[in-house]
């Protein structure tokens, strides 16, 4: 703690050195304002070796890098008013603004005198030491001995680095590495405005606090934390890394809790820095209704990457967490290598014992898990390749694991020309893979896509873009009958398929001035899409990356509008949309679009209710309004052709007046036939974020399903931060249910409790 404010003071409180003063030098001593020529500085040892830059440690750590990194061949130059020296007494005497710098460091007193007898210098009456990074240090006297190795001093107080102080009746260093502080009191709290001898919101004391320079350690015996001047924890010892090493041992910050699960609980954390690239921490989990869990995380660098992997065991009762009992573990893995300037290699492994093992230990949410081994190269910013495999793990119960793919083997890579000498440019890409699954389709694809686009601006400030497309395609596969495809009458076979599209497009930004009122934008855009019609033939193929889809204004204009390949939009049609828009001076606008396509042939691969099923498609419309910088409003709608019936409404605003933030959001969407539940989904949110007063916010946000009349979530939190304190509490109730049980998962509630003492430590408690 505050042992480490000796070390400032003690190691450039040294005079300019024991130099023998000379007559040339002594002549130049008189009672007028004295500047001493630069001087060497003395060598002071310092048995723990230069440390490395490092970043501000937070608290009273932050002192014990005083005395570090300092250039001891530096000169120390200083200033006095009056300077004598004693040929007989060997004492040189400096008094009146006496200051000493070496370097960004100043070292200011009243009195400074160095007996060159016996090496003891003295500096007395306001002794101050100023740090280059801006904190300053008080002592009433500060005495130095056995070559500056040792020293005390009287009547500390500093100012440190984020706004913390400390104070202490007197310090002691011993051979040039042990510091130590008597009755230490240190606060990152600002004194009271109006009483400033009132006690701050909490300090930390301590009997003796001791700074092992050699160890890096700091040291405390008979420490107390104090809120409001009322003692709340006390503790005989402990001891922690003082800031300076980049990594120690040790135990961390303990975390207790309470949850319908564990019961009340405690976790333990220890952190062991095995060596300079790799470190372990071990977690272990005590609670009252469950047997002790341990979770560990592994992490290690190495020239060329690095690796992490986190992972538990442990036990659920019977009955603790609903349908999962017995052993459970989880295993969370990563790793990344470089191979050379354009390649490099990585994996993902991942896999639990169950969700609600996850669930009841605090491990995350997770539904499924990924794992994957890739290898990726780079080439400027027009090349790109990746090969990869992956595995899926579901992690519920009425998933069916057989109809999960692995995907063995992954191969993407694409290719940007840059721009050729007409403005245009082209871009080549392969998208290729192969999936296996135990009781569903199993598919192997070769894909490849080369795009062309080229700009043009004609002397009436119209846009044409002509836009080209070709799609290449082959399939092998089995089982087309079974998940995900359900092909009645599929099995297995081959194909393979080419489709090229080619667009024109046209659009006429027409803008006009609207004086002090900014300017406004009407801009048709009008584009001409054609290739070959494909019919519905695609339905008897595969379909891996098409099966979620939506037509809105995002995917309009696109050429091809399924999500992926294995799904080709083909005949000819016409995009058309009209988009206005009005520009503020201060930055706001107002701008809307609606548009729709018509095609002259239906095309049968689009699926009832998507919209572009029949030959003109539903209307698809954006608003934005952004009048004012504190307030937005954005949404998205699609409506039907004929009734203008909805089937997609997705609306979000902001609304800040001064300090209060309203947040509100409204979603409806039609069911989707790639997506489980086939239901429709219709939820409204709302939430409230405000500042009260200087120190204090708070927060409530909630989602509700309008369609099934159930909250899906709510939440509250609120806080009071100032310059050293932070406390804050929240609670979230989550209403989603487990499929299997038809009940609400574990750890659905959350209560988390959290004081932080800025620059020292933070405490929570949770309850679930």
């Amino acid at each position: 703690m505050a042992a480490t404010a000796a070390a400032a003071l003690l190691v450039l409180a040294a005079p300019p050195g024991p130099r023998p003063l000379g007559s040339a030098a002594a002549q130049s001593l008189g009672p007028q304002g004295f500047a001493a020529e630069a001087l060497p500085a003395p060598v002071l040892p310092s048995a723990a070796p230069a440390a490395p830059a490092a970043p501000p440690a937070d608290g009273l750590d932050a002192l014990g890098r005083a005395g570090r990194g300092i250039d001891r061949s530096a000169p120390v130059t200083f200033t006095a008013d009056e300077v004598e020296y004693d040929h007989e007494r060997g004492v040189v005497t400096a008094r009146g603004r006496v200051e000493a710098w070496q370097g960004e460091r100043i070292l200011r007193a009243d009195e400074f005198t160095y007996d060159r007898n016996t090496g003891v210098a003295t500096a007395s009456g306001n002794v101050q030491l100023l740090e280059p990074d801006g904190q300053v240090l008080f002592a009433d006297r500060v005495e130095l001995s056995n070559e500056f190795r040792d020293g005390v001093l009287e009547g500390l107080r500093g100012l440190l680095a984020g706004n913390a102080r400390v104070a202490a009746t007197g310090a002691r260093r011993t051979s040039g590495t042990l510091f130590d502080l008597a009755r230490v009191v240190y606060s990152a709290c600002e004194p009271c405005a109006t009483d400033p001898l009132a006690p701050p919101i909490w300090q930390l004391r301590a009997r003796v606090a001791t700074l092992d320079q050699q160890a890096r350690q700091v040291r405390y015996r008979d420490a107390s934390l104090m809120l409001a001047g009322v003692p709340v924890l006390y503790t005989p010892y402990f001891a922690h890394p003082d800031g300076t090493a980049p990594r120690q041992s040790g135990f961390l910050t303990p975390y207790v809790g309470l949850t319908r699960f564990l019961g009340a609980f405690a976790e333990l954390p220890y952190y062991w820095a095995i060596d300079e690239s790799q470190d372990l921490t071990l977690t272990p989990i005590l609670s009252t209704r469950q047997v002790p869990n341990l979770g560990a995380e592994y992490r290690r660098r190495f020239n060329f990457g690095e690796i992490e992997a986190r992972g538990s065991i442990g036990y659920l009762r019977e009955g603790t967490a609903l349908d999962e009992s017995g052993f459970g573990w989880h295993l969370f893995s990563r790793g990344l290598f470089a191979l050379d300037e354009n390649w490099r290699a990585g994996f993902d492994f991942n896999r639990a014992s169950g969700e609600n093992y996850l669930r009841a230990f605090r491990y995350g949410v997770r539904r499924y898990l990924p794992s994957s081994a890739y290898t990726e190269g780079f080439w400027g910013a027009g090349g790109y390749a990746r090969f990869d495999l992956r595995g899926y793990q579901s992690l519920r119960p009425t998933d069916d694991s057989g109809v999960i793919p692995y995907v063995l083997p992954n191969l993407y890579a694409d290719w940007w020309s840059g721009r050729d000498p007409l403005g245009g440019y082209l871009t080549l890409d392969t998208w290729n893979f192969a999936i296996r699954r135990e009781s569903g389709t199993s598919t192997r694809r070769l894909a490849a896509r080369a795009r062309y686009e080229l700009p043009y601006i004609d002397s009436l400030g119209s846009v044409w873009t002509f836009r080209s497309q070709l799609d290449t395609l082959a399939w092998w596969w089995d089982d087309l009958d079974r998940a995900p495809n359900f092909a009645i009458g599929g099995g297995g076979g081959s194909e393979a398929r080419a489709n090229l599209r080619l667009a024109l497009d046209w659009r006429l930004p027409l803008v006009r001035p609207a004086g002090e009122w900014g300017s406004q934008l009407v801009e048709p855009r009008v584009q001409l899409v054609t290739g070959p019609n494909v019919g519905g033939s695609y339905r008897l193929l595969p379909n891996e990356d098409s099966l979620d889809f939506e037509f809105s204004d995002a995917n309009l204009f696109d050429l091809n509008r399924f999500t992926g390949r294995d799904r080709q939009e083909g005949g000819t049609r016409v995009d058309a949309a009209l988009r206005g828009a009005w520009y503020f001076p201060n930055g706001g606008l107002v701008e809307g679009l609606v548009g729709r396509s018509f095609r002259l042939v239906q095309d049968a691969n689009f699926d009832p209710g998507s919209g572009l099923e029949d030959r003109s498609s539903d209307w698809v419309g954006r608003v934005r309004l952004s009048p004012v910088p504190w307030f937005e409003l954005i949404g998205r709608a699609r409506l039907d052709k004929d009734t203008g019936q909805r089937n997609m409404t997705d609306i979000t605003g902001v609304l800040n007046i001064g300090p209060t933030s309203f947040s509100a959001g409204y979603l409806y969407t039609v069911p989707s036939p790639g997506l489980q539940p086939q239901r429709t989904r219709e939820e409204i949110a709302l939430g409230v974020n405000a500042r009260i007063g200087e120190y204090w916010r708070v927060g409530v946000f909630g989602r509700y399903d309008i369609d099934i009349n159930r909250p899906v979530l709510y939440a509250a939190s609120v806080a009071y931060e100032d310059e050293c304190l932070l406390v804050e509490g929240r609670f979230v109730r989550n209403y989603a249910e487990d499929p299997a049980t038809q009940r609400l998962y574990p750890s659905n509630t959350l209560l988390l409790l959290r004081i932080g003492l800025k620059t020292v430590a933070d405490f929570g408690f949770r309850a679930i």
